[in-house]
């Protein structure tokens, strides 16, 4: 059997990784400002990660919902805290779009009302829902075609003004969009859709499976702006690779039996993992260490203005290369062994793991600088 070839494949085979870093077959190393998507967030095997799920692994790794798991209620308790959302409530799951489609599905249930509004550029996973809410038509076929979606430009206070009504079950908005481009949603701009989603009778679903848990600065990017939502919904960072994902839902919200369900999504593996990831974030004050890091790197990329144009916030940035230099993104990779992301057309996005240090981030600026030197000559 083949894999179905749907992956555009960098020519690198990572066997061994460490901190914001990683080995390839042949023994080359890379400083990873990837994460691969966002994921790494504590570091690629941290000491105390690795030794965690060793030790759950050698008493019980899954069961189902079915029976009691006191992992997941430790998990919301300490999630709860570290968030300063300790009133909601968590349903845990398995991916990003998997966290969406139930957010959805939520709002709909719960208004009775069918249509949503999303916005441009943006990306919140490839199941049904989700997808219908991804403003890229190219990834969407005609089964997803039935949701009744309306797309708005992303800080444009009138248009979503001149939509929003009584109709609508929710509104869905990344706190940073992450595949769109690293596009920040302006503070001023949440708070308004915030009153205005409310005042109609729909549910605001922050998707903060990009924007969270710590990258932006804060635990997630939307109390940048001082606002709640109805619904939160997470992933990536999460596991630290371990795949799950998660609702915070309003504490207003009242479950019923079987309104939601899950087989994998957190099981015991999966809960130690994002237990082990609080707990790091927590005690190496990653947070602060992401908006001061974060801080820095856009700070001296927009130093390069005349060849650059910088996004971001903490450590969720992007920034667009002069057209002189569109093979920037390879140069990195291949001249200088430092991967980094990309949203389409042109934008290198860096997602580094939080607790990647000065040392690294002069690593990078060193390479850049080279690039540009070497154009100059």
């Amino acid at each position: 059997m083949k894999l179905f070839d749907v992956y555009p494949i960098l020519p690198i085979e990572p066997v061994g990784a460490q901190g914001s870093w990683f080995w390839d077959s042949t023994g080359s190393k890379y400083l990873d400002l990837y994460g691969g998507h966002a994921v790494i967030s504590i570091g690629h095997n941290h000491p105390y990660y690795v030794t965690s799920l060793k030790r759950q692994l050698e008493k019980i790794s899954f069961y189902s919902n079915s029976v009691k798991n006191p992992l997941q209620e430790t998990l919301a308790r300490k999630l709860g805290e570290i968030s300063n959302y300790p009133n909601y409530q968590l349903f845990l799951c398995n991916s990003g779009a998997e966290a969406n489609e139930n957010a959805l599905k939520l709002a709909s249930m719960l208004t009775g009302r069918k249509k949503v509004i999303a916005f441009k550029k943006s990306f919140h996973g490839r199941t049904s829902g989700a997808l219908a809410v991804t403003d890229n038509p190219e990834i969407s076929s005609p089964f997803n075609s039935n949701h009744e979606v309306t797309f708005l430009p992303l800080n444009d206070e009138k248009a979503f003004s001149e939509c929003i009504n009584n109709s609508f079950a929710a509104v869905i908005i990344e706190g940073v969009q992450g595949v769109g481009g690293i596009n920040v949603a302006e503070n001023s701009f949440l708070k308004f859709i915030e009153r205005l989603t409310h005042a109609s009778g729909a549910l605001l679903i922050l998707d903060e499976i990009q924007s969270g848990y710590g990258r932006s600065g804060k635990f997630f990017s939307h109390q940048h702006a001082n606002i709640k939502p109805d619904i939160i919904t997470i992933a990536k960072g999460m596991g630290n690779g371990f795949p799950i994902g998660g609702l915070l839902i309003h504490p207003a919200i009242k479950p019923w039996p079987g309104m939601l369900g899950t087989t994998f999504g957190g099981n015991h593996l999966a809960c130690i993992a994002a237990l082990v990831v609080l707990e790091v974030i927590e005690k190496e004050d990653l947070i602060t260490h992401s908006a001061t890091i974060g801080n820095i790197i856009i700070k001296r990329l927009s130093q390069f203005k005349k060849l650059l144009q910088v996004r971001g916030r903490g450590l969720m940035i992007g920034f667009e290369p002069h057209p002189d230099f569109e093979e920037l993104r390879k140069n990195l990779l291949f001249e200088h062994r430092i991967i980094t992301g990309e949203s389409k057309p042109n934008t290198i996005r860096l997602l580094p793991p939080l607790n990647i240090n000065l040392p690294e981030i002069e690593f990078f600026f060193e390479a850049l600088l080279s690039i540009f030197s070497k154009a100059k000559e």
